[in-house]
């Protein structure tokens, strides 16, 4: 397991690109044939690509977690980006097709991680938080998420939001979690852009046509920087930072958040005058 601490709100101010990326950016999180995880103080969210080909992957606990089982006292989002594929919790069997959600609650032991093809594996992407109550396991397929249209061409921003653990839908105790995609014609996500201080955010990019990329901008609304970010690659977002990004084309991204409020709409939205 890796771990990445993010540097604060000062101190970004003066980093190389090479320094930011080593702060903010997860790379080569997908892995065929591996569990790849990443433990951050973002609110201490563990990040995680899993890709099993020809065999199946058992997440466990172990001395990094400092607990027997990875879920004694964490919850789990997990969507996969990949072909079909299937994750056992505690002996049950939940069937995986592309961007579909399971949400893992807390006091879960076994969970492992199977593809139905190994030339065409599951792509599952992990994002934690600690927990403190138990909610049950729940799978849900892209028809059964909360779906929002928002935006519009004339600001390139037309996108569609699928939410999928958040209160009203998946019970969670701090996650909140689900996907955008941008409609075709449209380039830039989350704008006008806005910071939550009561809670983190990671984005983990994806549908990136072949050299396609992102310019993700982060820091303080009146201090921005950027970080460009392609297929599949993980941005993480301080609670004092903005994240908001453009691609070269259409794109779709997870969003995932954990903090203190599990209101979708709890956002301090930048004043574009001093958006620099």
């Amino acid at each position: 397991m890796q771990t990445i601490e993010t540097p604060d709100r000062h101190s970004y101010q003066q980093m190389t690109t090479d320094a930011l990326r080593r702060g903010f950016v997860i790379e080569n999180l997908f892995i065929r044939g591996k569990i790849s995880l990443v433990y951050t103080n973002v609110d201490r969210a563990v990040v995680g690509g899993i890709v099993p080909d020809g065999q199946i992957l058992t997440l466990e606990g172990g001395r990094e977690m400092a607990c027997a089982h990875f879920c004694d006292r964490r919850e789990i989002g997990i969507i996969n980006l990949g072909m079909s594929g299937s994750i056992t919790v505690d002996g049950t069997r939940y069937q995986m097709q592309n961007r579909d959600c399971l949400y893992i609650g807390m006091g879960a032991k076994d969970i492992s991680f199977q593809s139905d093809s190994e030339q065409s594996p599951a792509q599952f992407y992990l994002l934690s938080y600690p927990a403190h109550h138990a909610y049950p396991t729940t799978h849900a397929t892209i028809a059964q998420a909360n779906k929002i249209e928002l935006g519009s061409l004339t600001d390139s921003n037309s996108r569609t939001i699928y939410q999928f653990i958040r209160p009203g839908f998946i019970q969670s105790c701090q996650l909140v979690m689900g996907f955008t995609q941008l409609n075709e014609g449209s380039v830039w996500n989350t704008f006008p852009p806005h910071t939550h201080d009561r809670r983190t955010e990671v984005y983990c990019y994806f549908d990136l046509p072949k050299n396609g990329l992102v310019m993700h901008l982060l820091g303080e609304p009146d201090n921005t920087r950027h970080v460009v970010l392609r297929e599949k690659q993980i941005v993480l977002s301080p609670p004092w930072s903005i994240h908001c990004a453009a691609g070269t084309s259409a794109y779709s991204f997870v969003w995932g958040m954990g903090g203190e409020n599990q209101d979708f709409d709890d956002m301090d939205a930048c004043n574009m005058q001093n958006f620099r």
